[in-house]
C-alpha cells in the first residue's frame, strides 16, 4: 500500500510533487490551534491508523511519502498498533536527534529520530501510543552534517552510525526504514531544501537500499521528499521506489 502524506509537520502541500503513485492521500482535518505539536498528533494518528490497517491486510511494505521526516513517528506508530516491534534504519545526510533544548534553529524537522528514540513523549510519542525504540535498534545511515549538540549526542547513544557502503549487521525483526533524500549527494539530486555537499551518490544510495529491501524484512518504507517541487528530484527517485 503506497501512501502520500502531502504535508512539511503541519503545513500542508497540495502541490507536493512526490515519486509514488499513492493508493491513499492522507489529509485529515486537523485542529485550529496554534500548537505544532497538537496538530501534528492528529495528522500522525491517521497515519498510524492507516499504515496498522495496511500491515493487518498484509500488505507491506508499506510506502509512506511526505513533505519531511517527522511522519515517522506515525508511520512507526502504526506498525507498533499492528503487532510489530520494528527496528529503524535511518538514511539522511542530516542527524535528526536535535532537541528542543540544542536546536538553536528551532526546527522541528530535526529531532524526529530522537523522538523515536524516546525524546520529549509529552510532544507526539504519548498523544498517538507511540513507544520507544531502544537505541541499539537504530542505525543512522551518513548523517554527514551534523550540529554540535548532535554530533555530542551520538558519540555516547547507542545509536549506530554507519555509511551507506558499510551498514554492518542491521537489527534483527522487522524494519522501518527512513530515506530522507537530501542524503544523496545535491549533485545528482537537484533542489534539495538542504543540501549537504560531500554525500553519496544516488546509484549508491539505490543500491543501499535495495540491499535492504532484498532482505525481506523492511515493513514499512518512509520517503521525506525534502526538495522544492519544480526541480526534478521526484523524477531520479521514481525507479527507486517503483523497485520496493
Amino acid at each position: 500500500m503506497r501512501f502520500l502524506v502531502p504535508y512539511h509537520l503541519d503545513e500542508y502541500l497540495p502541490e507536493l510533487d512526490a515519486p509514488v503513485t499513492p493508493d491513499e492521500v492522507i489529509t485529515p482535518e486537523l485542529p485550529d490551534v496554534d500548537d505544532p505539536w497538537a496538530r501534528m498528533a492528529v495528522l500522525y494518528d491517521t497515519v498510524a491508523e492507516q499504515v496498522a490497517a495496511s500491515i493487518r491486510r498484509a500488505e507491506h511494505p508499506a510506502v509512506v511519502a511526505s513533505g519531511d521526516c517527522t511522519t515517522s513517528l506515525g508511520v512507526v506508530a502504526g506498525l507498533q498498533r499492528a503487532g510489530f516491534d520494528p527496528a529503524i534504519v535511518w538514511f539522511d545526510a542530516h542527524g535528526d536527534v536535535q532537541t528542543l533544548e540544542t536546536s538553536t534553529s528551532g526546527y522541528l524537522g530535526g529531532m524526529p529520530l530522537r523522538m523515536l528514540t524516546g525524546y520529549g513523549r509529552h510532544l507526539i510519542a504519548d498523544r498517538i501510543g507511540l513507544r520507544d525504540i531502544p537505541e541499539e535498534r537504530a542505525i543512522l545511515v551518513d548523517g554527514r552534517d551534523l550540529d554540535p549538540p548532535e554530533a555530542e549526542f551520538l558519540r555516547t547513544a547507542r545509536i549506530r552510525h554507519r555509511r551507506v557502503d558499510d551498514l554492518g549487521e542491521l537489527p534483527d525483526g522487522p524494519l522501518y526504514l527512513h530515506l530522507d533524500c537530501d542524503v544523496v549527494d545535491p549533485g545528482d539530486l537537484p533542489g534539495l531544501l538542504f543540501p549537504a555537499p560531500g554525500g553519496p551518490s544516488l546509484e549508491t544510495v539505490a543500491g543501499a537500499i535495495r540491499g535492504i529491501v532484498d532482505t525481506g524484512r523492511v515493513a514499512a518504507f518512509g520517503l521525506a521528499c525534502t526538495w522544492h517541487n519544480d526541480r526534478g528530484a521526484a523524477a531520479h527517485l521514481r525507479p527507486l521506489v517503483d523497485s520496493v
